[in-house]
């Protein structure tokens, strides 16, 4: 199939492409952003530079982004441009992120007249409405996608089903200023191999260039259905509307997940007090509101019939009772996934963008309900765990085994081994000695970075950086009781922890370290906005000692995690005390 592109999306592909990143050879997510910030006429370009966002602070975000030795910057005319792209065989590999993400900016503009030519601003539409680390991150900046759907479809002159909070968040800008993108750069034209199977593209696996065809290897799809209509107003080729009976499915499902999802917001609201799974919440209601706005509110409406229902007088004993705050989220939970399929299969009768906006929504939801029972859980957990140690392998095993039971004497919550000196065998007969030692005095004891000596050690976890293994690989190794921390260096891959399942955080580095260089510190800021919004236990990292404790703790953070303040002192076990009472009760 067909999509039709803009030269300034040609170039910002090729741009993209010359990009390295951990996508295999695809152009990802970040690399796409970056492409499109080098078109600098355009509106994409124009609309990031608005909300502060630059190339600098792009590559500063995504450090694994590399520019491929010998690549040229695509600029140009579109003549040289197209050019460039034929005499590289014109094929470009996305990665599945940015594959779905183009999927769900093409449905939301299923209802305008076809074809749509994409311009740069459809492109940053598909980043910023995605469910990915770029898509969050562009609306933390305050790219609305809503916003920019609202006013595309102004601009396009279509049909505009009304949606959630349109209005919110504007992009500082009059809903009539995102121009036609052929005024950006070199003039453009409407291809002229446009046909009725790009019309209905949601985004097939090609994209029509200037100078041939420009292949994107996407795997081929059902394309977008337009907005039901009403069937005296159907034509030939439009989803007719649904009939009475599923518009009462329709309207009873889509009530008993909103209400699911009210619910289920008001408990990380009010009870975990986490703003960052809060605000996602809120996402997943909006989209839901707009989702659901494809159908008539009216003919929902004229379709109910409460009265005459005859599953409002049958329950069960088990629906009058609620054990505690948490077992009342995780029903709601359930209740929300359940509703979601229910919509997900019912639309597929008579909207497929329906359809897989519900299979999108639902998968979103089983990553929040993780988030939300692994805080909780965590939380519980780790109460009492203020002051985290971390130990090298010592001399010997005994030397390490005396140390830690010295260090748990002296009130250590939790240790962890930490030695790249040492081979396997030398490694695992430590952490063996050192776990024995811990749960003796009632600490918990983690590996750092080998989950597979941490399970043969019997540990209670491993600590991960930013390029050890993911947090599901080592849950798959550990089971599903470990505890996995993560080292977040930036507030972005904090949220991202806490959406991978991470059982706790170490945040920082917030000083400079006798034990581990850093080349950039982020500091007490970063332990305020942690503090700010997430409520998965959190310890400071890097260079926090006795004299610098009360700078973290005024932060909010109430756990520090610290090496060489204990283990470099003349006397570990006094030096542990003096912080734990710096640290006060739990």
């Amino acid at each position: 199939m067909e999509r039709l592109v803009t030269a300034a999306v040609e170039r910002a592909l090729a741009e993209a492409a010359a990009w390295s990143s951990p996508s295999g050879g695809k152009i990802d997510a970040p690399a796409l952003l970056l492409g499109l910030l080098t078109q600098s006429e355009c509106r994409a370009a124009i609309l990031l530079s608005e909300h502060g966002i630059d190339a600098r602070r792009v590559c500063q975000r995504w450090p694994s982004l590399r520019r491929q030795a010998g690549a040229e910057p695509a600029s140009g005319t579109l003549r040289e441009a197209s050019g460039s792209l034929n005499a590289a065989g014109g094929s470009y590999r996305l990665s599945r992120e940015v594959e779905w993400a183009w999927r769900l900016a093409a449905a939301r503009l299923a209802d305008c007249p076809q074809p749509i030519v994409f311009g740069t601003e459809h492109v940053l539409l598909a980043l910023a409405c995605g469910d990915h680390e770029v898509s969050e991150w562009l609306r933390q900046q305050g790219i609305d996608p809503d916003v920019l759907d609202a006013q595309l479809h102004q601009q396009y002159g279509c049909y505009l089903v009304e949606r959630a909070d349109a209005n919110s968040q504007p992009l500082d800008m009059p809903d009539d200023a995102i121009p036609a993108e052929p005024t950006c750069g070199a003039p453009d034209t409407a291809r002229p191999q446009a046909s009725a199977k790009a019309a209905g593209a949601g985004i097939g696996s090609e994209v029509s260039s200037g100078g041939g065809s420009l292949t994107v290897e996407v795997p081929e799809g059902p394309g977008p259905s337009p907005a039901p209509r009403h069937p005296s107003s159907a034509k030939g080729g439009e989803a007719a509307a649904p009939s009475v009976e599923v518009l009462r499915v329709l309207d009873a499902v889509a009530n008993r997940a909103g209400e699911g999802l009210r619910v289920v917001e008001d408990y990380v609201r009010f009870v975990l007090d986490d703003r960052h799974l809060t605000e996602r919440c809120k996402g997943v209601r909006h989209a839901l509101t707009a989702a659901l706005a494809r159908v008539p509110f009216a003919w929902r409406l004229a379709a109910r019939e409460t009265l005459a229902d005859v599953g409002t007088t049958i329950s069960t004993p088990a629906e009058q009772v609620r054990r505690g705050a948490a077992e009342v989220a995780r029903a709601n939970f359930v209740r929300l996934q359940e509703s979601l399929r229910s919509l997900e299969e019912y639309a597929k009768t008579f909207d497929g963008v329906l359809a897989a906006e519900m299979e999108r929504l639902r998968y979103a939801v089983y990553t929040l309900h993780r988030a939300v029972e692994t805080t909780q859980w965590a939380v519980s957990r780790l109460a009492a765990t203020r002051l985290y140690v971390l130990v090298d392998g010592r001399s010997s095993a005994d030397e390490l085994a005396a140390l830690v039971r010295a260090l748990v004497q002296a009130g250590v919550d939790a240790v962890q081994l930490r030695d790249k000196r040492l081979d396997d065998r030398q490694l695992l007969e430590r952490a063996r000695r050192a776990c024995e030692a811990a749960h003796a005095g009632g600490a918990l004891f983690v590996v750092n970075d080998r989950p597979d000596l941490a399970a043969l050690a019997g540990a209670d976890g491993v600590h991960l950086g930013q390029t050890d293994l993911p947090v599901k690989e080592a849950r798959t190794v550990l089971g599903p009781e470990a505890l996995v921390g993560v080292s977040a260096h930036s507030i972005e891959q904090a949220r991202q922890a806490v959406l991978e399942g991470a059982s706790y955080l170490g945040v920082g580095p917030v000083f400079p370290s006798a034990t581990k260089h850093f080349e950039q510190f982020p500091g007490l800021a970063l332990l305020r906005a942690v503090a700010a919004e997430i409520r998965l236990p959190a310890f400071a990292i890097g260079g926090v000692d006795w004299g610098n404790v009360g700078e973290v703790l005024a932060t909010g953070i109430r756990r520090i995690a610290v090496s060489s303040a204990v283990v470099g002192a003349a006397d570990p076990a006094e030096a542990a005390r003096q912080l734990k009472t710096l640290l006060g009760p739990a």
